[in-house]
């Protein structure tokens, strides 16, 4: 299946409303959910141990959307099935008072992957140019004085890219996905965790709290949209009602950069393949 219209490379001129948040794509559901879904991540878990093993790159991957669009679903039906010592998955909430004494970008590098893993960004470094603006919260932060407030932003911007270009070019590659989901289903699916006990635990008061700034966050994902997203850390725009659908929107992607680094199992050396094989004869012997 081409995925390729959900790829924002960059130079493209993003507009939300023209990305829908549920589509047609001709898939019957429990044929994407039973069969090509699962062999896909089959084909996931394949490459990605191939990735650990050869220790060589590591991807970095970011989950960026409201509340209850999938991201937590999506980490645990297809990064869950990955070899864990190859994984690393972070989230990040409010920046603490030792984070915010530092660069804003700081705390992200704990949740940077080591060559042969895949790191997950639940949120990420974009929450400093989102919650910030939505809140006017760049008042709490120690913004340099000879920086213009009005231009805070469009720095930001340029140095997020810079930040991901020196991934890339250190053997990083970075792969973004937002989940674009609309009113009307977040509410569904906030009301279902606030009437079923089972699910209570996944709600906050503060999902609800957020609604009201609905228009301000979708204007500001549009504008980061059309600023970050570059051919070396491309976005994917999510049609995030259908979590199947965007589930394997992921793993296809996922599969897609992993074929691209290609990476391969270490040949054993012409010496320990003989040591190898005289304790393989070793131990049939005993």
């Amino acid at each position: 299946m081409d995925i390729s219209k959900y790829k924002v490379d960059g130079g493209q001129q993003v507009k939300l409303q023209e990305f829908a948040t549920s589509e047609d794509h001709s898939i019957d559901e429990r044929e994407l959910r039973e069969k090509q879904l699962p062999d896909r991540v089959e084909k996931l878990k394949d490459l990605h141990w191939r990735l650990h093993a050869e220790e060589k790159k590591g991807i970095v991957v970011v989950l960026q959307a409201m509340d209850a669009a999938g991201k937590d679903e999506a980490i645990s039906y297809i990064f869950s099935n990955l070899n864990a010592q190859g994984l690393k998955t972070t989230s990040f909430q409010k920046p603490s008072d030792t984070e915010l004494s530092h660069d804003y970008l700081w705390r992200i590098r704990e949740g940077l992957p080591a060559r042969g893993q895949v790191g997950i960004l639940n949120r990420s470094h974009y929450e400093e140019v989102i919650a910030p603006r939505v809140h006017d919260l760049l008042g709490d932060e120690a913004i340099p004085d000879h920086i213009d407030k009005e231009k805070v932003w469009s720095l930001r911007f340029r140095q997020i890219n810079d930040f991901e270009q020196y991934m890339v070019e250190n053997g990083f590659e970075v792969i973004k996905f937002f989940f674009n989901m609309s009113k009307e289903e977040q509410k569904n699916r906030l009301l279902e965790r606030m009437k079923d006990p089972l699910k209570n635990w996944e709600f906050s008061f503060r999902d609800v709290e957020e609604r009201q700034h609905w228009d301000s966050y979708q204007e500001i994902f549009e504008d980061m949209l059309n600023h970050t997203s570059t051919e070396a850390a491309p976005w994917y725009i999510l049609p995030a009602d259908d979590e199947w659908y965007s589930r394997y929107i992921i793993t296809e992607a996922m599969i897609q950069c992993l074929e691209k680094i290609d990476p391969q199992f270490p040949e054993i050396s012409q010496e320990n393949q003989d040591k190898l094989d005289k304790y393989i004869k070793q131990l049939e012997n005993e």
